[in-house]
């Protein structure tokens, strides 16, 4: 007979608890390509913005404005290094999470058990914030441009 853990005066049962680590097996590496993502949002960022210089320069030899290139050029950066910050951090907590789960699973702990659902709400809840930003910045730009058109 199998052993059933109560949970919330809900069974875990061993089916569940695969279920639990096979998440957290995806979990960790979903985060870990994400960390790899950030830090390649950034390398990138910085060869823009230094290697666009020296193109810009052949591109456009006669050009004069090179402060205003160099504006757009530190723009990029710091938009790559802002992009690569807001990824972080949902990496960061899936990361938690599957660390804490399969520590709690193979323990049996419930503190890590409570860890790691709280990385995971706290993954859900800044993805979940960061996404009503983004569609408030859309709904903005559509009235703007409704506005500017009539």
């Amino acid at each position: 007979m199998e052993q059933n853990e109560n949970l919330f005066g809900l069974n875990l049962d061993a089916q569940s608890k695969g279920f639990l680590t096979e998440t957290a097996k995806w979990a960790k590496f979903l985060s870990i390509v994400g960390f790899v993502l950030c830090g390649l949002m950034v390398i990138v960022g910085i060869y823009f913005a230094t290697a666009s210089g020296e193109m810009e320069r052949e591109l456009y030899p006669y050009y004069s404005s090179s402060a205003e290139m160099s504006g757009m050029r530190i723009g990029m950066l710091i938009g790559m290094i802002l992009g690569a910050l807001l990824y972080f951090f949902p990496c960061l907590f899936l990361y938690r999470f599957s660390v804490q789960m399969k520590t709690a699973l193979a323990a049996e702990n419930q503190e890590n058990l409570t860890a790691a659902f709280q990385n995971l709400k706290s993954m859900f809840k800044f993805v979940g914030i960061l996404t009503i930003i983004v569609l408030a910045f859309y709904l903005l730009g559509v009235l703007v441009s409704i506005g500017s058109g009539s």
